[in-house]
């Protein structure tokens, strides 16, 4: 358990992540408890290049942003696109679940070593039991299976899930996701199918997780045709840029309970935070200020 009294430095290495919320709502619930807590982002695109080498390889530039890190004192380090993966190769111990997901999204540095764990797994996995604790869970249909959705669907299954079907745009990449998860949870079916299937595989589902672009403000729209809905099944959206995406309004309109984005943006970070810092924050107060963050649009 961390004292009060300690500080922490924090950053957010990935491309594009100076807007990112994840800053202010740590460092506003660092401020609630009392706690010394920086957190900025580093965001690859904004780095200038080598001029003598333009075409720096990431992973190089990764591990001397963890190397001159923990130099410079840094406590951890979250870690985004297009990161996630790069970065095992630099660490000196992983958790379990980052190991079987093959991805890590939070570096602890402790007595100068690189932890790596994985709390978009349990983000999601927080969201869905606190925004839907209700949800039956048996047969679940997942739209998408990139960086997000790998972690979502893990963490379906590991919530009990006893039938996932994964459909992707690349149907090649679903199957991969689908016989590697399949190894992991044995005693559970995982199955891919063609987009051209959702109709038949949806309406024996209890619920649909959605973790492709579509519906972002950069790509309105929707994934799927609503009625394809029923009254019955619960929609969640990993979406949160807007928050009210077309399915979540639609999928509500239907009559189903929904999950915004939002709950496991906020739920990824509060594991985040409790890991780096030992402290368990509020959930529900950084979620009143995330929700005030997209409110004022930042």
């Amino acid at each position: 358990m961390s004292s009060p009294s300690e500080s922490y430095l924090v950053g957010l290495i990935g491309e594009g992540v100076t807007p990112s919320l994840s800053p202010p709502m740590h460092e506003q619930e660092a401020d609630h408890l009392g706690l010394r807590y920086l957190y900025r982002p580093v965001d690859l695109s904004a780095l200038a290049p080598d001029p003598a080498n333009p075409e720096i390889d990431p992973g190089v530039q990764l591990q001397e942003l963890l190397f001159r890190g923990r130099d410079l004192g840094f406590n951890a380090f979250n870690i985004t696109h297009p990161c996630k993966q790069l970065v095992l190769q630099y660490l000196d111990e992983v958790s379990d679940d980052a190991r079987s997901l093959g991805a890590v999204n939070t570096v602890l540095i402790r007595d100068g070593k690189f932890v790596g764990h994985n709390t978009d797994f349990s983000g999601f996995a927080t969201a869905l039991a606190s925004g839907l604790p209700d949800a039956v869970l048996d047969r679940v249909v997942q739209l998408g299976v990139g960086g997000a959705g790998a972690a979502v669907a893990y963490a379906l299954l590991k919530a009990g899930t006893t039938h996932l079907t994964l459909i992707d745009l690349d149907y090649g990449r679903a199957s991969e996701r689908a016989a590697a998860l399949g190894r992991l949870f044995p005693d559970q079916t995982v199955t891919a199918a063609e987009g051209s299937n959702l109709p038949e595989v949806l309406a024996e589902a209890d619920g649909l997780v959605h973790a492709t672009p579509v519906g972002m403000h950069s790509h309105p729209g929707l994934p799927l045709d609503l009625d394809l809905l029923a009254p019955r099944q619960w929609v969640a959206d990993v979406v949160y840029r807007p928050l009210e995406t077309e399915l979540v309004l639609g999928a509500r309109a239907k009559g189903c309970a929904v999950l915004d984005g939002g709950y496991m943006a906020v739920g990824q970070a509060v594991d985040a935070f409790e890991l780096i810092t030992g402290i368990r924050p509020d959930a529900d107060r950084m979620r009143t200020h995330f929700l005030d963050l997209i409110e004022r649009g930042l």
